[in-house]
């Protein structure tokens, strides 16, 4: 007798298929990274269109309306670009390593290389005296000079990150385009950078590593007035476990520490019935109320982040289950607030105080999906599907985790081996 399949007959077994393909090593160790949106009844021709489509608009697209990723002239290193956030008139390591990772994940050299070398030329601080040294400026100018010339930490790790992929799938050149002597060196400063006290735009400043060697976390910032507590959405157990494997030797067992120690920061921070956490928080967890904003201590734009970092580190490496009992939780709770209309900003029991349906949080939900196990996660999946390409004045940071999302969702944004 002939058998008709459903979608919603099949989706437990492709679900369930992940999942035993998880048991073991992850993706990492099989090579086989899930589609998402071919498991949803797309066709794979459908899914390069619209990645592709994606990545030409906010990269090569109407500058006025469209792009976030802007050529900059050029110099002895050759070409050199920068992705601005629009709306706040700035560029930012953020969005520039962002940038990075999603060029080599499409194998876009070109545009690679000229973020790298923006980067390098008007946001890393080669100054051995500079508090900052060995880092780069968060905020910047679009002209090169700096608005705050601290680091925030997820664009070192995304630099870092994304220049061992570099390596892996287009091999080392020379100077800064020596990716993985680059990437080694930024994480040498990331664990071991010495204490420096010296002068910035904003005035003095004493800072060191980003890392805590002891409790193994991402700091907030390397400047000791405001370094102990941390940022969840900084916490990247799926880098960490790579580097444990491809980072300078001496600190191999550090990185290993390190993912452990992020997933268990995870469980703490995160709420155990909304699956929420914190913009910031304190290193045991707790939420952390930055006196510039008392909503830190909720759920809005950086913890966005959150569910994407937990989910992939489940989807590649397969090691802790409370991944997925919180991609659950998280998916159940947007679903309890209607799937197109849930907000953007929660306190962490679930009270909503941002009414925008945000494009970057329709994103992050959907990479969820990678750990999820209900069946609801096809429609965080289809949702994401379904929104169209941020446009207009705030489309940088949607736009930037809307591509994020695409390429995870996809199987796209994959392991490369560094040379």
């Amino acid at each position: 007798m002939k058998t008709t399949w459903s979608f919603s007959r099949l989706f437990p077994i492709l679900l369930l298929a992940g999942i035993c393909s998880s048991r073991g090593a992850g993706e990492f160790a099989s090579g086989q990274y899930r589609n998402l949106f071919v498991e949803g009844g797309h066709a794979q021709s459908e899914v390069n269109a619209k990645i592709n489509a994606a990545f030409q608009q906010l990269f090569h697209g109407d500058p006025d309306t469209q792009a976030v990723y802007f050529p900059a002239g050029t110099n002895a290193n050759g070409p050199l670009a920068y992705v601005s956030d629009i709306g706040s008139k700035d560029v930012r390591s953020e969005g520039m390593s962002y940038g990075m990772m999603i060029a080599v994940q499409l194998d876009k050299q070109a545009e690679f290389d000229a973020l790298w070398n923006w980067a390098n030329t008007f946001m890393y601080h080669d100054s051995t005296n500079h508090p900052a040294h060995g880092y780069f400026s968060w905020s910047m100018k679009t002209n090169g000079t700096p608005n705050d010339e601290t680091p925030a930490p997820d664009g070192e790790q995304y630099f870092a990150m994304s220049l061992y992929f570099a390596s892996g799938r287009w091999g080392n050149g020379s100077g800064i385009y020596n990716y993985r002597a680059e990437a080694d060196q930024l994480l040498t400063d990331l664990r071991h950078r010495a204490l420096i006290t010296g002068s910035t735009i904003n005035g003095p400043m004493t800072a060191g590593a980003i890392f805590n060697d002891e409790n193994k976390l991402v700091r907030f910032t390397p400047d000791v007035k405001n370094w102990n507590h941390t940022d969840p959405s900084y916490q990247l157990p799926a880098f960490y476990e790579l580097w444990a494997r491809w980072g300078p030797e001496k600190d191999r067992s550090f990185w290993k520490a390190a993912a452990t120690a992020s997933r268990d920061f995870f469980q703490r921070a995160a709420n155990p019935v909304t699956g929420l956490a914190p913009d910031y928080a304190n290193f045991d967890g707790t939420p952390w109320a930055a006196p510039w904003n008392t909503h830190s201590a909720d759920f809005q734009y950086d913890s966005w982040r959150t569910a994407m970092n937990w989910s992939v580190d489940w989807a590649w490496w397969g090691k802790d289950a409370r991944e997925r009992q919180r991609s659950d939780r998280i998916q159940s709770f947007f679903e309890s607030k209607g799937m197109n209309t849930y907000g953007n900003r929660f306190t962490l029991a679930g009270r909503q105080f941002g009414n925008e349906h945000a494009t970057g949080l329709v994103a992050m939900n959907a990479v969820a999906s990678l750990a999820a196990t209900n069946p609801r996660a096809k429609q965080f999946v289809e949702a994401l599907w379904q929104t169209p390409v941020p446009t207009g004045q705030w489309r940088y940071y949607d736009g930037m985790l809307y591509l994020l999302g695409m390429l995870h969702g996809s199987g796209e944004f994959r392991i490369w081996t560094p040379r």
